[in-house]
C-alpha cells in the first residue's frame, strides 16, 4: 500500500467518523448513553455533544499521531522495513473505532444492538487481522508488544511477535464466539487478553535469559 492510499483512507474514516455524527446528531438524546456494563447495560452518559464528537475527534488527534511516528521513533528504520503493514495495521484501528462508534449511535437513535454481541464480534475480527499484521512487526518503540526485552534485542523481538500472532488469531477465534455466550461474552475477550499479555510477558524474559546466557 502506498502513502498516498494510506493517507487518503486515513482521511476518509476521520471524516466517515464526523459525517456521521452530523448526519444523525439533530435526533440524538441529551445526554447520550456511553458507558455499558459487563452485563450489556447502560451505566454511563455524557452530554449529546461529546457523545457525538469525542470519538471523531479523538481520531484526529490519534491519526496525527500515526502520522509522525515514522519520524520520531528512535527505531525509524525499523518501521520503514514494515511500513506497508504499520499502514494496514492504523487503518485496521481505525475501523474498528468507526464501528464502535456508530453502534454507539445507533444505540442512543433506539437501534439497540447488544453491546455484549457487537463489540466481542467486533474484537474477534480485530484480534485475528491484527494477529497476521503484529507478526510481521520490527522493533520499534510504539507499534507491538513492547515489553523491557522485547525492545532490547531483535531476536527476542521477533520471536515473541511470532507467538504473538498466533495468540492474538486464537484470541480473536474467542472473542468471537462470545458474540453467541451474550451473557458471559465479557470474559470471552478479557481472559484471553489478560492470558495473552502474561505469556508474552514471560516468554521475552525467558528468551531475553537465554539469549543473555549463551553471550556470557
Amino acid at each position: 500500500m502506498s502513502r498516498r492510499i494510506y493517507l487518503a483512507l486515513l482521511v476518509i474514516a476521520v471524516l466517515i467518523t464526523f459525517a456521521v455524527s452530523i448526519g444523525v446528531y439533530s435526533r440524538l438524546p441529551d445526554p447520550m448513553a456511553s458507558h455499558w456494563d459487563a452485563q450489556g447495560q447502560v451505566n454511563g452518559y455524557m452530554p449529546k455533544f461529546w457523545g457525538a464528537f469525542l470519538l471523531p475527534l479523538m481520531m484526529v488527534g490519534m491519526a496525527l499521531l500515526f502520522l509522525v511516528i515514522p519520524s520520531i521513533d528512535p527505531l525509524k528504520e525499523n518501521i520503514r522495513e514494515f511500513v506497508g503493514y504499520y499502514y494496514q495495521l492504523v487503518l485496521l484501528f481505525f475501523a474498528f473505532m468507526l464501528l464502535i462508534h456508530i453502534q454507539t449511535l445507533l444505540w442512543n437513535l433506539g437501534i439497540k444492538v447488544s453491546i455484549n454481541v457487537f463489540v466481542p464480534a467486533a474484537v474477534g475480527v480485530l484480534f485475528f487481522i491484527l494477529g497476521g499484521i503484529i507478526e510481521k512487526a520490527k522493533r520499534n518503540w510504539f507499534i507491538g508488544i513492547r515489553t523491557p526485552w522485547t525492545l532490547s534485542s531483535d531476536r527476542v523481538w521477533d520471536q515473541v511477535h511470532k507467538l504473538g500472532g498466533k495468540l492474538f488469531r486464537v484470541a480473536g477465534l474467542f472473542a468471537f464466539v462470545g458474540a453467541f455466550v451474550e451473557k458471559y461474552s465479557v470474559y470471552f475477550v478479557l481472559i484471553p487478553v489478560l492470558s495473552i499479555a502474561v505469556i508474552l510477558i514471560v516468554y521475552s524474559y525467558v528468551l531475553y535469559q537465554s539469549e543473555a546466557g549463551k553471550g556470557a
